[in-house]
Protein backbone atom coordinates (compact mmCIF):
# COMPACT_ATOMS: atom_id res chain seq x y z
CA UNK A 1 0.00 0.00 0.00
CA UNK A 2 2.72 2.49 0.98
CA UNK A 3 4.18 1.99 -2.54
CA UNK A 4 1.32 2.57 -4.24
CA UNK A 5 0.53 5.58 -2.06
CA UNK A 6 3.36 7.18 -2.55
CA UNK A 7 3.11 7.44 -6.68
CA UNK A 8 -0.21 9.69 -7.17
CA UNK A 9 0.06 10.53 -10.73
CA UNK A 10 0.61 6.93 -13.03
CA UNK A 11 -0.45 7.92 -16.38
CA UNK A 12 -2.00 4.71 -16.54
CA UNK A 13 -5.29 5.57 -16.88
CA UNK A 14 -4.33 8.16 -19.64
CA UNK A 15 -6.02 5.41 -22.13
CA UNK A 16 -9.58 5.58 -20.22
CA UNK A 17 -8.85 2.25 -18.39
CA UNK A 18 -8.56 1.87 -14.49
CA UNK A 19 -7.58 -0.90 -12.68
CA UNK A 20 -9.26 -2.90 -9.88
CA UNK A 21 -7.99 -4.82 -7.00
CA UNK A 22 -7.98 -7.50 -8.90
CA UNK A 23 -5.04 -6.67 -11.17
CA UNK A 24 -8.13 -6.42 -14.02
CA UNK A 25 -8.77 -3.28 -16.27
CA UNK A 26 -12.14 -1.79 -16.88
CA UNK A 27 -13.47 1.10 -18.56
CA UNK A 28 -13.62 4.40 -16.70
CA UNK A 29 -17.32 4.62 -17.51
CA UNK A 30 -17.76 0.73 -16.66
CA UNK A 31 -20.27 0.30 -14.20
CA UNK A 32 -18.35 -0.93 -11.40
CA UNK A 33 -16.59 2.25 -11.64
CA UNK A 34 -19.62 4.17 -11.29
CA UNK A 35 -20.54 2.34 -8.00
CA UNK A 36 -17.15 2.90 -6.62
CA UNK A 37 -17.21 6.61 -7.76
CA UNK A 38 -21.01 6.91 -5.94
CA UNK A 39 -19.45 5.22 -2.74
CA UNK A 40 -16.57 7.55 -3.04
CA UNK A 41 -18.54 10.98 -3.23
CA UNK A 42 -20.91 9.81 -0.57
CA UNK A 43 -17.96 9.20 1.76
CA UNK A 44 -16.62 12.50 0.71
CA UNK A 45 -20.15 14.35 1.15
CA UNK A 46 -19.82 13.00 5.04
CA UNK A 47 -16.77 14.11 5.57
CA UNK A 48 -18.26 17.44 4.35
CA UNK A 49 -21.09 16.44 7.11
CA UNK A 50 -18.48 15.92 9.56
CA UNK A 51 -16.86 19.61 9.52
CA UNK A 52 -20.52 20.99 11.40
CA UNK A 53 -20.82 20.65 14.84
CA UNK A 54 -22.53 17.87 15.84
CA UNK A 55 -23.80 15.59 18.91
CA UNK A 56 -20.93 13.26 19.61
CA UNK A 57 -22.74 10.53 19.09
CA UNK A 58 -23.60 11.61 15.81
CA UNK A 59 -20.19 12.52 14.90
CA UNK A 60 -18.66 8.62 16.41
CA UNK A 61 -21.54 7.01 13.98
CA UNK A 62 -20.66 9.18 10.88
CA UNK A 63 -16.61 8.22 11.39
CA UNK A 64 -17.77 4.73 11.70
CA UNK A 65 -19.67 4.87 8.80
CA UNK A 66 -16.68 6.22 6.75
CA UNK A 67 -14.93 3.45 7.68
CA UNK A 68 -17.51 1.12 6.45
CA UNK A 69 -17.68 3.12 3.14
CA UNK A 70 -14.25 3.14 2.34
CA UNK A 71 -14.83 -0.51 2.98
CA UNK A 72 -17.38 -1.59 0.48
CA UNK A 73 -15.18 0.41 -2.16
CA UNK A 74 -12.82 -2.29 -1.79
CA UNK A 75 -15.14 -4.70 -2.04
CA UNK A 76 -16.85 -3.37 -5.08
CA UNK A 77 -13.38 -2.70 -6.45
CA UNK A 78 -11.81 -6.84 -5.73
CA UNK A 79 -15.22 -8.46 -7.79
CA UNK A 80 -16.25 -11.95 -5.66
CA UNK A 81 -13.86 -10.52 -2.26
CA UNK A 82 -16.00 -10.18 0.45
CA UNK A 83 -15.44 -7.00 3.50
CA UNK A 84 -18.63 -5.86 4.29
CA UNK A 85 -20.49 -8.37 6.63
CA UNK A 86 -24.37 -8.57 8.53
CA UNK A 87 -22.04 -7.04 11.48
CA UNK A 88 -22.21 -3.83 9.36
CA UNK A 89 -25.77 -4.06 8.59
CA UNK A 90 -26.58 -5.14 12.20
CA UNK A 91 -24.94 -1.83 13.56
CA UNK A 92 -26.62 0.19 11.17
CA UNK A 93 -29.95 -1.33 12.11
CA UNK A 94 -28.92 -0.80 15.70
CA UNK A 95 -28.94 3.15 15.14
CA UNK A 96 -31.64 3.31 13.21
CA UNK A 97 -33.75 1.75 15.63
CA UNK A 98 -31.87 3.66 18.90
CA UNK A 99 -32.49 7.25 16.53
CA UNK A 100 -36.04 6.28 15.69
CA UNK A 101 -37.10 6.00 19.92
CA UNK A 102 -36.20 8.99 19.93
CA UNK A 103 -38.29 11.08 17.55
CA UNK A 104 -41.88 11.68 17.31
CA UNK A 105 -43.79 9.83 13.90
CA UNK A 106 -43.81 11.91 10.98
CA UNK A 107 -47.69 12.45 9.98
CA UNK A 108 -46.85 14.34 6.89
CA UNK A 109 -43.16 14.23 4.30
CA UNK A 110 -40.75 16.31 4.97
CA UNK A 111 -38.38 18.90 2.92
CA UNK A 112 -34.70 18.83 3.11
CA UNK A 113 -33.53 21.82 5.07
CA UNK A 114 -33.47 23.22 8.83
CA UNK A 115 -30.01 23.31 9.98
CA UNK A 116 -27.18 23.45 7.85
CA UNK A 117 -26.04 19.85 9.26
CA UNK A 118 -29.60 18.39 8.59
CA UNK A 119 -29.56 19.74 5.24
CA UNK A 120 -26.12 18.15 4.06
CA UNK A 121 -27.59 15.12 5.75
CA UNK A 122 -30.24 15.02 3.17
CA UNK A 123 -27.89 15.60 0.86
CA UNK A 124 -25.76 12.51 2.05
CA UNK A 125 -29.16 10.23 1.70
CA UNK A 126 -29.44 11.55 -1.75
CA UNK A 127 -25.59 10.29 -3.06
CA UNK A 128 -26.40 7.34 -1.04
CA UNK A 129 -29.43 6.47 -2.66
CA UNK A 130 -27.84 7.17 -6.15
CA UNK A 131 -24.83 4.88 -4.85
CA UNK A 132 -27.19 2.08 -4.61
CA UNK A 133 -28.96 2.27 -7.74
CA UNK A 134 -25.22 2.01 -9.53
CA UNK A 135 -24.77 -0.97 -7.20
CA UNK A 136 -28.23 -2.19 -8.60
CA UNK A 137 -26.64 -1.83 -11.80
CA UNK A 138 -23.41 -3.63 -11.83
CA UNK A 139 -25.13 -6.70 -11.09
CA UNK A 140 -28.12 -5.66 -13.85
CA UNK A 141 -25.88 -4.72 -16.70
CA UNK A 142 -22.34 -6.82 -15.80
CA UNK A 143 -19.56 -4.89 -16.77
CA UNK A 144 -16.66 -5.25 -19.39
CA UNK A 145 -12.70 -5.48 -19.31
CA UNK A 146 -10.90 -3.29 -21.29
CA UNK A 147 -10.55 -5.66 -23.98
CA UNK A 148 -14.32 -5.90 -24.41
CA UNK A 149 -15.41 -9.23 -22.36
CA UNK A 150 -17.93 -9.40 -20.41
CA UNK A 151 -17.35 -8.94 -16.10
CA UNK A 152 -20.27 -11.56 -15.02
CA UNK A 153 -18.46 -11.14 -11.24
CA UNK A 154 -21.07 -11.11 -8.66
CA UNK A 155 -21.96 -9.00 -6.42
CA UNK A 156 -23.04 -9.76 -3.21
CA UNK A 157 -26.02 -8.67 -1.59
CA UNK A 158 -24.73 -7.42 1.46
CA UNK A 159 -23.48 -3.84 -0.32
CA UNK A 160 -26.55 -2.77 -1.95
CA UNK A 161 -28.08 -4.13 1.49
CA UNK A 162 -26.05 -1.55 3.58
CA UNK A 163 -26.82 1.50 1.39
CA UNK A 164 -30.65 1.03 1.49
CA UNK A 165 -30.18 1.16 4.92
CA UNK A 166 -27.96 3.97 5.51
CA UNK A 167 -30.19 6.01 3.00
CA UNK A 168 -31.90 5.35 6.03
CA UNK A 169 -29.87 6.24 8.66
CA UNK A 170 -29.15 9.70 6.97
CA UNK A 171 -32.80 10.69 6.77
CA UNK A 172 -33.15 9.74 10.78
CA UNK A 173 -29.96 11.68 11.44
CA UNK A 174 -31.58 14.73 9.25
CA UNK A 175 -33.98 14.96 11.71
CA UNK A 176 -32.02 14.21 14.89
CA UNK A 177 -29.85 16.96 13.96
CA UNK A 178 -32.59 19.40 13.30
CA UNK A 179 -33.94 18.69 17.27
CA UNK A 180 -30.57 19.24 18.24
CA UNK A 181 -30.55 22.64 16.70
CA UNK A 182 -33.64 23.56 18.00
CA UNK A 183 -35.43 23.09 14.92
CA UNK A 184 -38.34 20.94 14.11
CA UNK A 185 -38.79 18.98 10.55
CA UNK A 186 -39.73 21.42 7.75
CA UNK A 187 -42.84 19.90 6.74
CA UNK A 188 -44.08 19.50 3.12
CA UNK A 189 -47.18 21.54 2.45
CA UNK A 190 -49.75 19.58 0.75
CA UNK A 191 -52.66 22.30 1.00
CA UNK A 192 -50.34 25.52 0.40
CA UNK A 193 -52.56 25.63 -2.98
CA UNK A 194 -51.61 26.41 -6.95
CA UNK A 195 -48.31 27.49 -7.47
CA UNK A 196 -48.02 30.90 -9.29
CA UNK A 197 -46.68 30.64 -13.05
CA UNK A 198 -44.37 33.67 -13.84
Amino acid sequence: MGNRLSRIVTRTGDDGTTGLGDGSRVRKDDARIAAIGDVDELNSQIGVLLCEALPDDVRAALTAIQHDLFDLGGELCMPGHTIVTDAHLARLDGWLGEYNATLAPLKEFILPGGSRAAALAHVCRTVCRRAERSIVAIGASGGADASGESDTSPVAATPRRYVNRLSDLLFVLARVLNRADGRGDVLWRHDRGGASSA
